[in-house]
Protein backbone atom coordinates (compact mmCIF):
# COMPACT_ATOMS: atom_id res chain seq x y z
CA UNK A 1 0.00 0.00 0.00
CA UNK A 2 1.27 3.82 -0.88
CA UNK A 3 1.43 5.88 1.73
CA UNK A 4 0.18 9.69 0.68
CA UNK A 5 2.12 12.55 1.71
CA UNK A 6 0.38 15.95 1.83
CA UNK A 7 1.74 19.13 3.10
CA UNK A 8 1.46 18.56 6.87
CA UNK A 9 3.74 15.65 6.36
CA UNK A 10 6.18 17.22 4.40
CA UNK A 11 6.52 20.08 6.98
CA UNK A 12 7.22 17.62 9.55
CA UNK A 13 10.30 16.19 7.40
CA UNK A 14 11.75 19.84 7.04
CA UNK A 15 11.54 20.31 11.27
CA UNK A 16 13.30 17.25 11.67
CA UNK A 17 15.71 17.95 8.92
CA UNK A 18 16.04 21.18 10.12
CA UNK A 19 17.25 19.39 13.79
CA UNK A 20 19.11 17.04 12.54
CA UNK A 21 20.95 19.60 10.45
CA UNK A 22 22.04 21.77 13.58
CA UNK A 23 23.18 18.67 15.28
CA UNK A 24 25.18 17.20 12.04
CA UNK A 25 26.71 20.77 11.55
CA UNK A 26 28.57 21.26 8.04
CA UNK A 27 28.78 17.10 7.53
CA UNK A 28 24.92 17.32 6.98
CA UNK A 29 23.75 16.25 3.74
CA UNK A 30 20.37 16.07 1.74
CA UNK A 31 21.57 13.39 -0.38
CA UNK A 32 23.36 11.47 2.48
CA UNK A 33 20.37 11.77 5.19
CA UNK A 34 20.04 8.68 7.92
CA UNK A 35 16.52 7.28 6.56
CA UNK A 36 16.47 4.57 9.53
CA UNK A 37 16.75 8.21 12.10
CA UNK A 38 14.59 10.22 9.83
CA UNK A 39 11.84 7.68 9.62
CA UNK A 40 11.90 6.65 13.86
CA UNK A 41 11.78 10.38 14.43
CA UNK A 42 9.09 11.16 11.66
CA UNK A 43 6.85 8.04 11.54
CA UNK A 44 6.84 8.01 7.78
CA UNK A 45 8.05 5.06 6.33
CA UNK A 46 11.64 4.44 4.58
CA UNK A 47 10.12 3.77 0.88
CA UNK A 48 8.20 7.41 1.26
CA UNK A 49 11.54 9.53 2.70
CA UNK A 50 13.60 7.87 -0.24
CA UNK A 51 11.43 9.02 -2.93
CA UNK A 52 10.99 12.26 -0.97
CA UNK A 53 15.04 12.11 -1.00
CA UNK A 54 14.61 11.72 -4.65
CA UNK A 55 12.80 15.06 -5.14
CA UNK A 56 15.08 17.08 -2.85
CA UNK A 57 12.37 16.87 0.34
CA UNK A 58 10.08 18.79 -1.90
CA UNK A 59 6.52 18.80 -2.12
CA UNK A 60 6.09 17.69 -5.81
CA UNK A 61 2.35 18.11 -7.62
CA UNK A 62 0.44 15.67 -9.47
CA UNK A 63 0.77 15.46 -13.14
CA UNK A 64 -2.96 15.69 -13.72
CA UNK A 65 -3.58 17.92 -10.59
CA UNK A 66 -6.08 20.90 -12.24
CA UNK A 67 -6.62 18.97 -15.60
CA UNK A 68 -10.89 18.47 -16.24
CA UNK A 69 -12.22 15.05 -17.72
CA UNK A 70 -13.35 16.12 -21.03
CA UNK A 71 -16.41 13.24 -20.74
CA UNK A 72 -18.11 12.45 -17.53
CA UNK A 73 -20.76 10.59 -16.28
CA UNK A 74 -22.92 13.76 -16.65
CA UNK A 75 -21.96 14.21 -20.57
CA UNK A 76 -25.18 14.08 -23.07
CA UNK A 77 -27.57 14.69 -20.18
CA UNK A 78 -26.39 18.63 -18.89
CA UNK A 79 -28.76 20.21 -21.68
CA UNK A 80 -31.99 18.15 -19.83
CA UNK A 81 -30.56 19.71 -16.79
CA UNK A 82 -30.19 23.17 -17.87
CA UNK A 83 -33.32 23.18 -19.26
CA UNK A 84 -34.87 22.23 -15.48
CA UNK A 85 -32.47 24.84 -14.31
CA UNK A 86 -34.25 27.46 -17.00
CA UNK A 87 -37.75 26.33 -15.82
CA UNK A 88 -37.18 27.21 -11.92
CA UNK A 89 -36.11 23.34 -10.78
CA UNK A 90 -33.68 23.84 -8.09
CA UNK A 91 -34.52 20.72 -6.10
CA UNK A 92 -31.42 18.50 -7.27
CA UNK A 93 -33.73 15.46 -6.35
CA UNK A 94 -36.26 16.50 -8.74
CA UNK A 95 -33.71 16.49 -11.40
CA UNK A 96 -32.32 13.06 -10.56
CA UNK A 97 -35.16 11.56 -11.19
CA UNK A 98 -36.12 13.24 -14.59
CA UNK A 99 -32.64 12.68 -15.89
CA UNK A 100 -32.73 8.76 -14.45
CA UNK A 101 -35.48 8.35 -16.19
CA UNK A 102 -33.77 8.31 -19.45
CA UNK A 103 -30.84 6.38 -18.83
CA UNK A 104 -28.66 8.52 -16.32
CA UNK A 105 -26.38 6.24 -15.01
CA UNK A 106 -24.66 8.19 -12.20
CA UNK A 107 -25.38 9.62 -8.93
CA UNK A 108 -26.75 12.46 -7.06
CA UNK A 109 -23.11 13.79 -5.69
CA UNK A 110 -21.84 14.76 -9.42
CA UNK A 111 -25.40 16.83 -10.25
CA UNK A 112 -25.48 18.31 -7.21
CA UNK A 113 -22.39 20.10 -7.92
CA UNK A 114 -23.30 20.47 -11.72
CA UNK A 115 -26.55 22.77 -10.48
CA UNK A 116 -24.45 24.22 -8.08
CA UNK A 117 -22.29 25.61 -10.33
CA UNK A 118 -25.00 26.64 -12.95
CA UNK A 119 -26.88 28.70 -10.60
CA UNK A 120 -27.07 31.50 -13.02
CA UNK A 121 -29.93 29.61 -15.35
CA UNK A 122 -32.12 30.22 -12.48
CA UNK A 123 -34.95 32.87 -13.31
CA UNK A 124 -34.85 35.24 -10.67
CA UNK A 125 -36.27 35.23 -7.42
CA UNK A 126 -39.31 36.98 -6.50
CA UNK A 127 -38.72 39.79 -3.19
CA UNK A 128 -39.23 38.25 -0.73
CA UNK A 129 -41.59 39.57 2.25
CA UNK A 130 -39.78 40.03 5.87
CA UNK A 131 -40.92 37.49 7.93
CA UNK A 132 -43.96 38.07 10.51
CA UNK A 133 -42.95 35.53 13.39
CA UNK A 134 -44.49 32.55 14.71
CA UNK A 135 -48.29 33.21 15.46
CA UNK A 136 -49.38 29.36 16.00
CA UNK A 137 -48.54 26.73 17.95
CA UNK A 138 -48.62 23.13 15.35
CA UNK A 139 -51.56 20.41 16.34
CA UNK A 140 -51.94 16.85 15.61
CA UNK A 141 -55.01 14.77 15.68
CA UNK A 142 -54.85 10.86 16.42
CA UNK A 143 -54.79 7.95 13.40
CA UNK A 144 -58.07 8.25 11.19
CA UNK A 145 -59.39 11.17 12.60
CA UNK A 146 -59.00 14.19 10.42
CA UNK A 147 -57.82 14.93 6.63
CA UNK A 148 -56.93 17.99 5.07
CA UNK A 149 -58.61 19.13 1.79
CA UNK A 150 -57.67 21.85 -0.67
CA UNK A 151 -57.22 22.91 -4.85
CA UNK A 152 -54.68 23.83 -6.60
CA UNK A 153 -54.49 25.73 -10.06
CA UNK A 154 -51.95 24.97 -13.18
CA UNK A 155 -51.10 26.40 -16.18
CA UNK A 156 -50.96 24.13 -19.32
CA UNK A 157 -48.87 25.01 -22.18
CA UNK A 158 -48.96 23.96 -25.91
CA UNK A 159 -46.24 24.99 -28.53
CA UNK A 160 -44.86 27.71 -25.81
CA UNK A 161 -48.74 29.10 -25.39
CA UNK A 162 -50.76 28.97 -22.70
CA UNK A 163 -53.85 26.23 -24.16
CA UNK A 164 -55.84 25.93 -20.92
CA UNK A 165 -55.87 25.97 -16.99
CA UNK A 166 -55.98 22.71 -14.52
CA UNK A 167 -56.94 22.27 -11.36
CA UNK A 168 -55.49 20.12 -8.79
CA UNK A 169 -57.36 18.42 -6.24
CA UNK A 170 -55.49 17.00 -2.79
CA UNK A 171 -56.13 15.12 0.23
CA UNK A 172 -53.53 14.86 2.97
CA UNK A 173 -53.93 12.80 6.15
CA UNK A 174 -53.51 15.08 8.92
CA UNK A 175 -51.72 11.96 11.15
CA UNK A 176 -49.69 10.21 8.67
CA UNK A 177 -49.02 12.60 5.92
CA UNK A 178 -50.89 10.21 3.18
CA UNK A 179 -51.27 12.15 0.16
CA UNK A 180 -53.55 12.01 -2.59
CA UNK A 181 -53.69 14.20 -5.88
CA UNK A 182 -55.70 14.19 -9.18
CA UNK A 183 -56.05 16.71 -11.82
CA UNK A 184 -59.82 18.23 -13.01
CA UNK A 185 -60.07 20.94 -15.74
CA UNK A 186 -62.08 22.93 -13.25
CA UNK A 187 -62.99 22.87 -9.69
CA UNK A 188 -66.59 22.75 -9.76
CA UNK A 189 -68.62 21.07 -6.96
CA UNK A 190 -69.39 18.01 -9.12
CA UNK A 191 -65.30 17.34 -9.40
CA UNK A 192 -65.25 18.39 -5.56
CA UNK A 193 -67.06 15.06 -4.93
CA UNK A 194 -65.42 12.91 -7.34
CA UNK A 195 -62.11 13.91 -5.98
CA UNK A 196 -63.18 13.17 -2.60
CA UNK A 197 -64.82 9.71 -3.38
CA UNK A 198 -61.53 8.82 -5.10
CA UNK A 199 -59.11 9.73 -2.03
CA UNK A 200 -61.72 8.10 0.30
CA UNK A 201 -61.15 5.31 -2.00
CA UNK A 202 -57.74 5.24 -1.71
CA UNK A 203 -56.99 6.77 1.81
CA UNK A 204 -60.45 5.49 3.97
CA UNK A 205 -62.95 7.95 5.29
CA UNK A 206 -61.99 9.96 8.13
CA UNK A 207 -64.31 11.35 11.33
CA UNK A 208 -63.86 14.89 9.25
CA UNK A 209 -62.74 16.76 6.71
CA UNK A 210 -60.98 20.17 7.35
CA UNK A 211 -60.84 22.80 4.16
CA UNK A 212 -61.46 26.29 3.96
CA UNK A 213 -64.16 28.20 3.06
CA UNK A 214 -65.05 27.06 -0.45
CA UNK A 215 -68.24 28.04 -2.09
CA UNK A 216 -69.11 24.45 -2.83
CA UNK A 217 -69.01 23.89 0.91
CA UNK A 218 -70.13 26.78 2.80
CA UNK A 219 -72.79 29.51 1.88
CA UNK A 220 -72.26 32.04 4.33
CA UNK A 221 -72.20 31.65 8.27
CA UNK A 222 -75.28 32.71 10.75
CA UNK A 223 -75.59 34.88 13.63
CA UNK A 224 -74.03 32.89 15.71
CA UNK A 225 -71.04 32.27 13.66
CA UNK A 226 -72.15 28.48 12.97
CA UNK A 227 -71.74 27.75 9.09
CA UNK A 228 -74.34 27.42 6.71
CA UNK A 229 -73.87 24.53 4.29
CA UNK A 230 -74.15 24.20 0.61
CA UNK A 231 -77.26 21.62 0.56
CA UNK A 232 -75.30 19.56 -2.05
CA UNK A 233 -72.36 19.15 0.33
CA UNK A 234 -74.84 18.71 3.49
CA UNK A 235 -76.25 16.01 1.38
CA UNK A 236 -73.14 14.58 -0.10
CA UNK A 237 -71.88 14.76 3.84
CA UNK A 238 -74.41 12.41 4.99
CA UNK A 239 -74.12 9.51 1.88
CA UNK A 240 -70.94 9.28 2.51
CA UNK A 241 -70.40 10.22 6.52
CA UNK A 242 -68.27 12.01 7.50
CA UNK A 243 -67.92 16.24 9.38
CA UNK A 244 -66.54 19.29 7.93
CA UNK A 245 -64.25 21.87 10.11
CA UNK A 246 -63.80 25.02 8.81
CA UNK A 247 -60.73 27.20 9.27
CA UNK A 248 -60.26 30.58 9.91
CA UNK A 249 -59.90 32.96 7.00
CA UNK A 250 -56.61 34.57 6.09
CA UNK A 251 -55.02 31.68 8.61
CA UNK A 252 -53.07 29.33 7.12
CA UNK A 253 -51.58 27.52 9.53
CA UNK A 254 -54.97 25.49 10.38
CA UNK A 255 -54.25 23.18 7.88
CA UNK A 256 -50.76 24.11 6.71
CA UNK A 257 -50.18 20.11 5.56
CA UNK A 258 -51.98 20.60 2.52
CA UNK A 259 -50.80 24.13 1.73
CA UNK A 260 -47.53 22.89 1.73
CA UNK A 261 -48.84 19.69 -0.11
CA UNK A 262 -49.91 21.60 -3.21
CA UNK A 263 -46.76 23.56 -3.35
CA UNK A 264 -44.50 20.62 -3.21
CA UNK A 265 -47.03 19.32 -6.44
CA UNK A 266 -45.98 22.28 -7.81
CA UNK A 267 -42.15 22.29 -7.19
CA UNK A 268 -42.05 18.51 -7.55
CA UNK A 269 -44.56 16.98 -9.65
CA UNK A 270 -45.37 19.15 -12.21
CA UNK A 271 -42.15 21.17 -13.23
CA UNK A 272 -40.46 19.83 -15.89
CA UNK A 273 -43.49 17.00 -17.06
CA UNK A 274 -45.73 16.85 -20.02
CA UNK A 275 -48.28 14.83 -20.44
CA UNK A 276 -51.22 13.60 -23.52
CA UNK A 277 -54.25 13.59 -21.78
CA UNK A 278 -55.93 14.16 -18.42
CA UNK A 279 -55.96 10.67 -18.33
CA UNK A 280 -52.33 10.36 -18.43
CA UNK A 281 -51.80 13.25 -16.32
CA UNK A 282 -53.79 11.28 -13.44
CA UNK A 283 -52.15 8.13 -14.04
CA UNK A 284 -48.60 9.87 -13.46
CA UNK A 285 -49.83 11.29 -10.63
CA UNK A 286 -51.47 8.14 -8.69
CA UNK A 287 -47.63 6.80 -9.21
CA UNK A 288 -45.85 9.75 -8.16
CA UNK A 289 -48.10 9.07 -4.95
CA UNK A 290 -47.96 5.58 -4.44
CA UNK A 291 -43.72 6.39 -4.52
CA UNK A 292 -44.49 9.80 -1.95
CA UNK A 293 -46.77 7.64 -0.08
CA UNK A 294 -43.84 4.68 0.37
CA UNK A 295 -40.75 6.94 1.27
CA UNK A 296 -39.36 8.32 4.75
CA UNK A 297 -40.80 11.82 5.38
CA UNK A 298 -39.13 14.18 8.07
CA UNK A 299 -42.11 16.04 8.59
CA UNK A 300 -44.17 13.22 9.40
CA UNK A 301 -41.21 11.07 11.01
CA UNK A 302 -42.59 7.93 9.11
CA UNK A 303 -42.77 5.98 5.99
CA UNK A 304 -47.21 7.64 5.14
CA UNK A 305 -47.95 4.36 3.64
CA UNK A 306 -46.88 2.19 6.73
CA UNK A 307 -48.15 4.44 9.25
CA UNK A 308 -51.31 4.69 7.56
CA UNK A 309 -51.57 1.31 7.10
CA UNK A 310 -51.03 0.33 10.67
CA UNK A 311 -52.93 3.07 12.37
CA UNK A 312 -54.87 4.95 10.52
CA UNK A 313 -57.00 1.89 8.76
CA UNK A 314 -57.88 0.61 11.15
CA UNK A 315 -60.25 3.79 12.29
CA UNK A 316 -61.00 5.05 9.19
CA UNK A 317 -63.76 3.59 7.36
CA UNK A 318 -63.81 1.94 3.77
CA UNK A 319 -66.15 3.34 1.04
CA UNK A 320 -69.39 1.25 0.26
CA UNK A 321 -70.06 1.10 -3.63
CA UNK A 322 -73.84 2.11 -3.30
CA UNK A 323 -76.12 3.20 -6.01
CA UNK A 324 -75.67 6.81 -4.47
CA UNK A 325 -71.90 7.25 -4.53
CA UNK A 326 -71.94 5.97 -8.40
CA UNK A 327 -74.35 9.01 -8.96
CA UNK A 328 -71.68 11.93 -7.07
CA UNK A 329 -69.05 9.63 -9.52
CA UNK A 330 -71.60 10.60 -12.90
CA UNK A 331 -72.93 13.70 -12.90
CA UNK A 332 -75.92 14.80 -14.65
CA UNK A 333 -75.53 16.49 -18.40
CA UNK A 334 -78.30 17.58 -20.83
CA UNK A 335 -78.69 16.41 -24.13
CA UNK A 336 -78.66 18.77 -26.65
CA UNK A 337 -81.25 19.25 -29.93
CA UNK A 338 -78.23 17.57 -31.77
CA UNK A 339 -77.41 14.77 -29.62
CA UNK A 340 -74.11 16.14 -27.57
CA UNK A 341 -73.33 16.32 -24.30
CA UNK A 342 -70.42 18.33 -23.11
CA UNK A 343 -68.06 17.21 -20.56
CA UNK A 344 -64.93 18.96 -19.73
CA UNK A 345 -65.57 21.62 -22.64
CA UNK A 346 -65.55 18.58 -25.33
CA UNK A 347 -68.77 17.30 -26.49
CA UNK A 348 -69.70 13.56 -26.58
CA UNK A 349 -72.55 12.30 -28.95
CA UNK A 350 -75.37 9.92 -27.34
CA UNK A 351 -77.87 7.48 -29.49
CA UNK A 352 -81.00 9.00 -31.09
CA UNK A 353 -83.19 6.43 -29.49
CA UNK A 354 -82.24 7.79 -25.67
CA UNK A 355 -85.70 9.54 -25.58
CA UNK A 356 -84.66 11.09 -22.52
CA UNK A 357 -83.53 14.31 -21.98
CA UNK A 358 -80.52 14.05 -19.81
CA UNK A 359 -78.41 11.47 -18.93
CA UNK A 360 -75.42 11.01 -16.81
CA UNK A 361 -71.62 10.63 -17.80
CA UNK A 362 -68.31 9.57 -16.05
CA UNK A 363 -64.63 9.24 -17.25
CA UNK A 364 -62.53 6.35 -16.47
CA UNK A 365 -59.23 6.60 -17.46
CA UNK A 366 -58.95 6.82 -21.05
CA UNK A 367 -62.67 6.47 -22.24
CA UNK A 368 -66.00 8.37 -20.84
CA UNK A 369 -69.30 6.50 -20.32
CA UNK A 370 -73.13 7.80 -21.05
CA UNK A 371 -75.10 6.28 -18.55
CA UNK A 372 -79.21 6.68 -18.54
CA UNK A 373 -80.37 8.60 -15.60
CA UNK A 374 -80.44 5.36 -13.24
CA UNK A 375 -77.27 4.08 -14.37
CA UNK A 376 -78.73 0.77 -15.38
CA UNK A 377 -77.28 1.08 -19.21
CA UNK A 378 -74.98 2.51 -20.73
CA UNK A 379 -75.54 4.35 -23.82
CA UNK A 380 -72.01 5.01 -25.27
CA UNK A 381 -68.94 4.93 -24.76
CA UNK A 382 -65.88 7.41 -26.32
CA UNK A 383 -62.20 7.79 -26.22
CA UNK A 384 -61.21 10.67 -24.14
CA UNK A 385 -59.12 13.14 -25.79
CA UNK A 386 -57.49 16.58 -25.51
CA UNK A 387 -59.10 17.54 -29.12
CA UNK A 388 -61.92 20.12 -29.23
CA UNK A 389 -63.36 18.22 -32.08
CA UNK A 390 -66.55 16.37 -31.75
CA UNK A 391 -67.14 12.92 -30.74
CA UNK A 392 -69.75 11.37 -32.49
CA UNK A 393 -71.30 7.97 -31.41
CA UNK A 394 -72.87 4.51 -33.30
CA UNK A 395 -76.51 5.48 -33.97
CA UNK A 396 -76.31 8.65 -33.17
CA UNK A 397 -78.60 10.03 -35.83
CA UNK A 398 -80.92 7.92 -37.38
CA UNK A 399 -79.96 6.92 -41.37
CA UNK A 400 -83.47 5.79 -42.54
CA UNK A 401 -86.66 7.82 -42.86
CA UNK A 402 -90.02 6.38 -42.11
CA UNK A 403 -91.55 4.99 -45.47
CA UNK A 404 -94.84 4.16 -46.45
CA UNK A 405 -95.65 1.25 -48.37
CA UNK A 406 -98.81 0.15 -50.42
CA UNK A 407 -101.05 -2.19 -48.93
CA UNK A 408 -102.82 -3.35 -51.91
CA UNK A 409 -101.35 -4.67 -55.40
CA UNK A 410 -100.38 -1.44 -57.38
CA UNK A 411 -102.65 -1.63 -60.91
CA UNK A 412 -102.62 2.05 -62.46
CA UNK A 413 -100.92 2.79 -65.13
CA UNK A 414 -99.16 5.91 -66.29
CA UNK A 415 -96.91 6.68 -69.54
CA UNK A 416 -93.90 8.79 -69.74
CA UNK A 417 -92.68 10.31 -72.54
CA UNK A 418 -89.32 11.97 -73.42
CA UNK A 419 -88.89 15.16 -72.68
CA UNK A 420 -89.21 17.57 -75.36
CA UNK A 421 -85.91 18.99 -76.78
CA UNK A 422 -85.02 22.56 -75.99
CA UNK A 423 -83.16 24.98 -78.17
CA UNK A 424 -80.67 26.78 -77.22
CA UNK A 425 -79.37 30.28 -77.08
CA UNK A 426 -77.27 29.79 -80.53
CA UNK A 427 -79.97 28.10 -82.06
CA UNK A 428 -81.12 31.27 -83.85
CA UNK A 429 -77.47 31.64 -85.70
CA UNK A 430 -78.23 27.83 -87.03
CA UNK A 431 -78.93 28.92 -90.99
CA UNK A 432 -79.77 25.56 -92.58
CA UNK A 433 -82.20 24.97 -89.52
CA UNK A 434 -83.54 27.94 -90.97
CA UNK A 435 -83.34 26.41 -94.65
CA UNK A 436 -85.39 23.28 -93.30
CA UNK A 437 -88.55 24.95 -91.85
CA UNK A 438 -88.92 27.11 -94.95
CA UNK A 439 -89.47 23.91 -97.19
Amino acid sequence: MTEIIGSDSINIVSQVLVAMKREQGDSFSYQKVNLAELQRRTGISRKTLRNLQKNGFREKSHGNKGKKRNKTVLTGFTGMVDDLLRKGVHNSAVAYERIKEVGYPGGLTQLKEYMRQHKDLLPAKRQIVSSQGNRGRRYSTGPGEAYQMDWGFVNVEYDAHVEAQVSCFAMICHHCGERYIEFFTNARQENLFIGMIHAFSYMGIPQRILTDNMKSVVVRRNEDGKPVWQKDYAEFMNTIGFETTLCKPRHPFTKGAVERLVRFVKDNFIVGRTFHDLSDLNSQAIEWCNKQNSIYHKAVNCIPQEKHAEYCWCVARELARTVEVAKYLCPIRLISFDGFVNYEGRRFGVPYWYEEHSCRVKRDQGSLYIYNMELTKVLATHPVTWSRDDCFCKDQYQEKQPEELPSVPVKSVIQRAEPPKRLTGFAKFNFDLEDIDDE
